[in-house]
């Protein structure tokens, strides 16, 4: 057993919005530079929908993730080396612009500079990325709020085998919100897409990251991530993706979009997991088993044999304890109502999501059932306007049986607690038919409605005595915040807990230990900047 950490989070589909202040939050900090445009970090998606880019999820035509061989060991889904070396230069897997949509911003200078008199003077639509004059026709969130729009909705990968039960009618339409970021996953295809090396897991907390110096902007890190959450900038040539915000998670912060999330939905805490048993999960042969296989890879912390050994291995003492805290493992092992986001593509993610229940509540009201009757409020989950099949599709590989137990105690919870705000007399039986006690609906309900901030965000610091380690390992493995005076992923060494490193304006500087530097990120593209390739013989 080889105990290893992982900062995970969990998602209350329930609770969110829609309102993308995650989203914007996440552009401003990370993602506000030239090359970065079209760069959504964190997007919300409204489902059904085609998502962003347009049907990441269609691995049939963007081979992202993993697959089995007949031998039912792990390959690419797009290819070994052999295909890389031959798709070197035309990658046939890489999403368009048009798939992402042409970034825009307007001409309001057309607007200040009109004359006075002028009538109805307007900005026009103009390239973010040329300059040009453009007609808008996709975008990041193109059909946010649609509610499942006949136009577009019904091009949603998940809905495939579905059409004859989800008919994108006015009086059946639905729709919920999907954020997404970066899953940091287990085992990143991404990771091992890459030709050169420069994508990385962090040993000491799972986060996955890009070392600026070593990409070379081959880009089949962007075709492997089936998520499509790793992007290229098309201005410093170098392929850019969510850091989990690790300077604020390194001062036991929250991430950016947990700390400005307006509806409360987020999770962050450490779980505790086998490395060991990583491979035999992802290698699992039955997709529809690779949600519980993913399960018996995390460790339970509160188990003497597992703190131990975590001990033993170099796993501070507050990294256990934040462990046993996590509201993570809470919500996706102990309570077991959050799942994986495509189980299927066999990285085993590390952002799971807790799946809507609230239209359940419109079909109880239309139907006349009487919501303190769990058995009639169970009875009504099958005819839930969001079909069961389709959040299987999403979150456990077609498998509906999970799905619905997640379903049935969200239920339970409210019928519990509703009996027990309205003093109402509360079925006995209700906890154990959903496989909890009522102890387990009570820490639910704590944990999902009334959460205070330090109960959502359990977030050890990172130790003083490892800095010698980590920095031994960033001194390889560069991704820090700096590059052209704004917040991004440049190349100038690790930054420290304390705060950022000051920008280097200079195309080249020096660094503490006399060595020099070149800055990739305030490169122009003249020349040959000096350690781009390895040295001959290397």
């Amino acid at each position: 057993m080889r105990v290893m950490a992982q900062v995970a989070m969990v998602m209350n589909l329930d609770k969110c919005i829609g309102c993308h202040t995650c989203s914007v939050t996440c552009k401003q900090t990370w993602t506000n530079r030239p090359g970065t445009e079209y760069v959504y970090f964190n997007n919300v998606e409204t489902k059904p929908g085609v998502g962003y880019p347009a049907r990441y999820e269609d691995q049939e035509t963007w081979r992202g993730g993993w697959s089995l061989d007949r031998k039912g060991r792990l390959r690419l889904k797009a290819g070994g080396r052999v295909r890389k070396l031959l798709t070197l230069f035309a990658n046939p897997d890489l999403p368009s612009i048009d798939d992402y949509g042409d970034p825009w911003t307007y001409d309001y200078q057309t607007v200040i500079d009109a004359p006075a008199g002028t009538l109805n003077p307007s900005a026009h639509a103009i390239s973010a990325l040329t300059g040009r004059d453009m007609r808008p026709a996709w975008g990041s969130n193109w059909d946010d709020d649609l509610a499942g729009g006949p136009q577009i909705a019904t091009h949603d990968p998940n809905l495939s085998g579905l059409q004859d039960r989800v008919r994108m009618e006015f009086e059946q339409v639905f729709m919920f919100y999907l954020p997404r970021i970066c899953e940091h996953c287990l085992n990143p295809s991404c990771v091992a897409s890459c030709p050169s090396g420069a994508m990385y897991k962090r040993t000491e907390d799972g986060i996955v990251l890009v070392d600026q110096d070593r990409c070379r902007g081959w880009r089949f890190c962007v075709s492997g991530c089936p998520y499509k959450k790793v992007y290229f900038n098309h201005r410093t040539g170098k392929a850019e993706k969510c850091t989990f915000c690790f300077p604020r998670i390194e001062a036991g912060l929250s991430t950016i979009c947990s700390e400005t999330c307006v509806g409360r939905l987020r999770y962050l805490g450490l779980v505790l997991y086998d490395a060991d048993a990583v491979l035999p999960a992802a290698a699992t042969p039955d997709p529809r088993d690779l949600y519980q296989a993913q399960l018996s890879v995390f460790l339970d912390p509160t188990d003497p044999t597992v703190q131990a050994e975590a001990t033993r291995q170099g796993i501070p003492a507050d990294w256990i304890d934040a462990a046993v805290r996590s509201p993570v493992y809470a919500l996706a092992v102990r309570h077991k109502v959050a799942l994986p986001l495509h189980p299927e593509y066999r990285t085993l993610p590390m952002v799971w999501y807790i799946p809507p229940l609230s239209p359940v509540a419109d079909v109880v009201h239309a139907a006349g059932y009487d919501p303190a009757d769990p058995d009639r409020v169970f009875a009504t989950i099958d005819a839930m306007r969001i079909p069961m099949e389709y959040l299987a599709n999403l979150f456990t590989a077609g498998d509906v049986e999970p799905i619905r137990a997640v379903l049935r105690k969200l239920t339970a919870i409210r019928a519990t607690m509703r009996a027990e705000q309205l003093g109402l007399p509360a079925d006995p039986d209700l906890p154990a038919s959903v496989n909890a006690s009522p102890d387990d609906l009570a820490d639910l309900y704590r944990l999902l409605a009334i959460g205070k901030y330090h109960e959502r965000y359990i977030i050890p610091m990172a130790h003083a005595e490892d800095a010698g380690r980590l920095a031994a390992q960033h001194e390889q493995l560069f991704c820090s915040l700096d590059g052209e005076g704004k917040p991004g992923m440049g190349g100038h060494g690790p930054p420290t807990v304390a705060g950022f490193h000051p920008t280097q304006s200079g195309r080249t500087f020096r660094t503490d230990d006399g060595r020099t530097r070149f800055n990739l990120l305030g490169w122009n593209g003249d020349g040959t900047p000096p350690h781009l390739y390895p040295a001959r013989g290397a």
